[in-house]
């Protein structure tokens, strides 16, 4: 593993990188509350077989930079995304894998004509389109209860005073079994400050606003997030997953696009790749490999 800096129009990203120089491109996307470091066994999976892996910490995550124009948006996330496969000369061939924040970035770029990626996988978030259907109504009263820190995420001041305690209770509700000994220290390195916290639960805050106001550079990606992806589509859900009622997985298929593929991964919470790495890898190796 090495490190490497790569500075934007807007962020200066960090990111974790593994494998050859000259492989094709697999960019990594972590979510919430997270780092890069969750892809420390996928990583070198990919790498062993020949990708170029680059894992940045996602705009407002130590040590990338809180974001000169501040904006959180799920457009300007996937501007990031489109940057760093440009400043990698990503080419047509190179991927796109995203956990939770990472997935929604995935998504939405899988349904946008303009995304430079041939594959996406999308792990514990589904497309927001696969949602829009009368069976989901069926899971809606657990997820409400699951999805209380959505709401605490909008208060103000609050959820920057109580990061820590709130990162702590996430990850045990989310992966329940999990030890994250090695994952906590990193996130919490990853949000050090008020200016970086606050750029975090700006994701959370931007999304709710009744009338988001875009930045301009962002605006071609905006709305996304809405729409089914038509990029072909690797989806893994964790079957133990506390954030995300893992019955949506099965929502998500259908409305995947040709080439597609969703699995459920057995003994799994929300932290799959971390809590079992050889059944996620060997999902995304297979996959990428048709590609």
């Amino acid at each position: 593993m090495r490190e490497i800096t790569l500075d934007l129009d807007e962020v200066r990203l960090r990111a974790l990188t593994w494998g050859p120089a000259t492989g094709r491109l697999a960019v990594l996307l972590h979510g919430f509350p997270d780092t890069a470091h969750t892809w420390r066994h996928l990583g070198p999976a990919l790498a062993d077989v020949g990708w170029r892996v680059v894992a940045p910490f996602t705009r407002g995550y130590a040590p990338s930079t809180v974001p000169g124009d501040g904006s959180g948006h799920i457009a300007a996330l996937m501007d990031d995304a489109v940057a760093v496969h440009a400043r990698l000369g990503g080419g047509s061939d190179a991927v796109l894998v995203g956990h939770d924040w990472g997935a929604i970035t995935a998504n939405a770029l899988s349904a946008h004509a303009d995304n430079p990626f041939v594959a996406v996988a999308a792990l514990s978030v589904p497309p927001f389109a696969a949602l829009r259907t009368p069976a989901a109504l069926r899971v809606l009263p657990r997820q409400l209860r699951n999805s209380w820190y959505v709401l605490f995420n909008q208060l103000p001041v609050l959820p920057e005073r109580v990061a820590e305690p709130l990162v702590r209770r996430l990850w045990a509700d989310w992966s329940p079994g999990y030890d994250a000994s090695e994952d906590l220290p990193a996130v919490l390195a990853a949000i050090p400050d008020t200016a970086h916290r606050r750029a975090v639960f700006a994701y959370y805050r931007n999304v709710f606003r009744p009338f988001p106001r875009v930045p301009a550079r962002y605006r071609r990606w905006a709305g996304a997030e809405m729409r089914p992806p038509v990029t072909p589509t690797l989806y893994l859900h964790g079957d133990r997953d506390g954030c995300l009622d893992p019955r949506l997985a099965a929502l998500a298929e259908p409305g995947l696009p040709p080439g597609s593929e969703a699995h459920l991964i057995a003994g799994a919470g929300h932290f799959l790749q971390l809590e079992q790495p050889a059944a996620v890898n060997a999902r995304i190796l297979e996959f990428l490999a048709r590609r």
